[in-house]
This record gives structure tokens, sequence and C-alpha cells, in this order.
């Protein structure tokens, strides 16, 4: 039977209470990661997809952590993002949480603020050259929580060959300039700008970014989205729609050949990940280099920057094992192997050099562009306001509703969110 999300958000708090008396050792323990890596504990990942990326995982990263902790097992628990969020839920209300999680940026605050994952040493921030943009998602309240693994920021890629024949020089520096470019590469039936193959919550988050907006306050408790900021950027995708450039119906499916390799579209948001795509399916868009990116620009320059981190369950009954395994999930050769596999970005300085970085444009580029990176997230109620981003935008994009309205409504959500924190 399907639990009610609403439900099982609700329940959390009860049930992590359970959690902290029905699951590990006693209080701190999970912190208390001194003595020998030893026993069997249980990795949650929504990473490593198919037998590609479970062979990485458990013959080479996970073979070389055996060889080095020979007294750790670990099981693998596969999911996927889509369904994560509820299996750690659930888990935490059922007692029955992992020993180690892979979570998605902005995740950090709701589970740190429900003590479902232990605070880590802060030696471990500066173990390795991090990119200083990259450990904050990592934090919540001035402690770190997480590890980052890989990287997956948002970038406009764009079409040079369709740009030269239109006679266009540059990329846009403004909405005004993207919209009116847009329109100008917008002919035989192919549309000028694609904004709606990523996720839409993305998509929207990132116009909100290079508009100057923000999601929430520093501390979390009030939204900041609901002002004209959020309501612009909302507004933008309505009038390229209007404008004929953009066409909600004809976005792609992540893994699918995207409009800009088939040509049907000369600029769309995109992930880092569409280099790995193009390597492997229309490898001659790189070879004639037909393709290029840029960062989204309004009143600022804005990347989000999304990923998965890695982090210790605060109750775990082998902290010594689940501390030694998240280091070792955040080491370099592990980080560069995950990256590799998911066309991602490494978040680790010492990485820029690496053959896999030269050769993949889209990644350097987007780590040359860390400067103008953004997180969603930011506030303990965050679970629960990301899952309702998507629909309460839609009307607004695909129908009549205002983006004034819709706006507003998410607002009204978010608060009620943040409410019952």
């Amino acid at each position: 039977m399907e639990l009610d999300r609403r439900t099982v958000l609700a329940g959390i708090g009860a049930g992590a209470a359970a959690a902290l008396t029905g699951c590990g050792t006693g209080a701190g323990t999970a912190t208390d990661a001194d003595g020998p890596a030893q026993g069997e504990i249980r990795l949650l990942t929504p990473i490593f997809e198919g037998a590609q990326g479970k062979k990485l995982l458990e013959e080479d990263i996970l073979g070389a952590f055996r060889e080095k902790y020979p007294d750790v097992t670990v099981r693998v628990d596969y999911t996927t993002y889509a369904q994560l969020n509820e299996k750690i839920t659930t888990g935490l209300a059922g007692g029955l949480l992992p020993d180690v999680l892979m979570i998605g940026v902005g995740w950090v605050p709701p589970f740190a603020a429900k003590k479902a994952i232990a605070p880590l040493p802060e030696t471990l921030a500066t173990k390795y050259d991090y990119e200083p943009r990259v450990l904050e998602p990592s934090r919540f309240d001035g402690r770190l929580y997480a590890l980052p693994v890989v990287l997956d920021t948002r970038i406009v890629v764009y079409r040079k060959d369709h740009f030269a024949a239109a006679g266009i020089k540059r990329t846009p520096t403004t909405w005004a300039e993207l919209r009116s470019v847009a329109k100008q590469l917008t002919r035989g039936g192919v549309i000028g700008f694609d904004p709606f193959s990523i996720d839409l919550r993305q998509c929207w988050e990132t116009f909100l970014f290079a508009n100057g907006g923000e999601l929430f306050s520093a501390d979390g408790k009030k939204t900041l989205f609901t002002g004209r900021r959020g309501v612009e950027a909302l507004q933008f995708f309505k009038d390229v729609i209007a404008d004929g450039s953009a066409d909600y119906a004809r976005k792609t499916d992540a893994g699918a050949p995207s409009n800009i390799q088939t040509g049907k579209a000369s600029m769309m948001m995109s992930t880092s990940a569409l280099w790995k795509q193009l390597q492997e399916q229309n490898p001659e868009l790189i070879a004639e280099d037909r393709v290029g990116a840029f960062v989204l620009r309004n009143r600022k320059p804005a990347m989000l920057q999304g990923g998965t981190l890695v982090t210790q369950s605060a109750r775990t009954q082998r902290p010594a094992a689940a501390r030694a395994l998240v280091e070792h999930l955040a080491a370099p050769d592990a980080i560069l192997a995950a990256a590799r596999q998911r066309g991602s970005v490494p978040g680790l300085r010492d990485l820029r050099t690496s053959d896999y970085v030269k050769e993949n444009e889209f990644v350097d580029f987007s780590l040359q562009s860390l400067g103008a990176a953004c997180s969603e997230g930011g506030t303990p109620a965050w679970m629960e306001i990301r899952e309702k981003i998507k629909p309460t935008l839609e009307p607004a994009v695909v129908g009549d509703t205002s983006a004034a309205d819709a706006i507003a409504e998410l607002g009204r959500l978010a608060d009620d969110a943040i409410g019952r924190m």
C-alpha cells in the first residue's frame, strides 16, 4: 500500500523518536567513530544506475573499500531520486534507516533538523581541496553533515551553427536578449529556446536566481520568492511560449536525444551530463564544434548546482564503519569514477586537471563557472516544499493561471510547510 506523503512527513517527528530509541547504542554514538571499522552496514544510493553503475560501485569503489576495511561488509540498497525521499522518511519513521545515505543538494537541512543524519568532523571539510561553493549545501546550523560526491549543474546549451547561420555573434547576457535571440532563431520547425527539458522546479529556480531572487531567508524560516523576482521568472516562460519560440509539449526526456542534438532547438536548459550523451549519441556535434554553453544571466549570472552528497545515519550501530564508508565515497578516486560514469562535475580542485575534465567541455565549463553557482533548498521544510513546486507552477506554464497567482499559491504552501516545522 502506498503511503500518503503528507502522512509520512507529518509522522517523521514521532518516527524519529522511535528511531532514536529503537536503533543505536545510546546518545551520540553516531558521532563517536573512534572504534574499529567492522560489521555489516547498509548504503542507500540513488546513483550508480544500471548494470555498469552497479559494477562500478560494487566491484571497483567498494572493492577498494574492502581491501582497506576487510572487516566491514556493505549491503547496497539501490533506489531512484524519485523514491529516495520516501525511502528515507519511512526508514526514519520505522527505525530502519541505512547506515550511510547518498542524498541530494538541499536535503541536509530537513534531515539534520530531524536528527536523521549525524554531524561530521570539520576536519573532513579540509581533508581535500574542495571548491568553496561546493561545501555550502553540506552544512546546517553551522555544522558539516555531508560531503559532496558529484555535482550536476544547470546551464544553457546552444547550437553554434544555428547562431552563425542567423548572424548572431554572441550569447545572450539578459533575458531581453535571450527572448529576442530565441525569436530570431525560431524558424522552419526549430524552436529558439527549450527551457523545459530539465525539471520545471530546477528551471524556475535557475531563472529566479538569475533574476536576483532567493528561495528562503538565511534561517530558512521565511519565503523570499513570492515577490516580483519570482513572478518575473515564471512569467518569462509564459512570454517565450506566447512568442512561439518555446513549447512545453516539445520537451525531451532525460537520456533521449535532446532537442539540441536533433537540431529541433537552438538553445536549451540542460545539465552538465549532456556532454557525455553527445559523446555517445552524436559525437559529430563535438568533432565539428557545433555546441557550446553559457550561464543564464539577467540581474546576475546563475548556474543551479545540484548533485549527490554522502552522509551518515545519526543512529547507526556501526559508526566507525559508516564513517569510513562516507570518507571513502567522498575521496578523489571514488568521486572521479562516479563523475565519469554519470557525466557529472567533480567538486575537488585537484581533479580539474584530470583527463576526464579536460575531455568534457560542459564539466570544465561548469567548474570554471562555480562562482555563479546557486543551490536549491535552505529550509528544514524543503522536502515537502520541493514536491509542490512543479505541480503548482505548471498550470501557469501550460494553462491560464497567471504567474502571480501561481507564485502566491506556492508561497502559501511553503509558509504552511515551514510553519509546521
